[in-house]
């Protein structure tokens, strides 16, 4: 697994604990979900990801998108 494929496993499962915690627990995890959608489109047009530099960091192999 590279740095990508690791921030996008990562997206989605932020994206899906949000829904589940506001559908057993409160709404207002939704904004868990919006913030994870929010940082997927900053990350597309900055090319800047703080889950990459983690990733990076902890030896994950680099890919093409998170340089």
């Amino acid at each position: 697994m590279n740095v990508d494929r690791a921030v996008l496993f990562f997206a989605g499962l932020v994206v899906l604990a949000g829904l589940v915690l506001a559908q057993l627990y409160s709404p207002w995890w939704l904004l868990l979900s919006a913030f994870a959608g929010l940082n997927m489109i900053q990350a597309s047009v900055t090319g800047f990801c703080p889950a990459a530099i983690v990733f990076r960091k902890l030896g994950i192999k680099p890919g093409n998108a998170f340089n």
